[in-house]
């Protein structure tokens, strides 16, 4: 699996809290959500690299 990038984000309070009430009702973690939120909106727009991996799959990795 590819490397995740760390980023900053300055966001307006009540659209955090939004995302987040919104990721709880998910069980998402808030930046699961944003992840999710940010390709649909490249999918939309025509503008998904081919190269995108899939999003990690969600609990505990598997014991080796």
């Amino acid at each position: 699996m590819s490397e995740r990038k760390p980023i900053l984000l300055r966001i307006d309070p009540a659209v955090h809290d939004a995302l987040a009430k919104w990721a709880a009702d998910d069980l998402r973690s808030l930046n699961a959500q944003i992840e999710i939120l940010m390709r649909q909106s490249l999918l939309d727009a025509g503008r998904m690299p081919k190269k995108t991996g899939p999003i990690p799959k969600r609990g505990r990795p598997p014991a080796v």
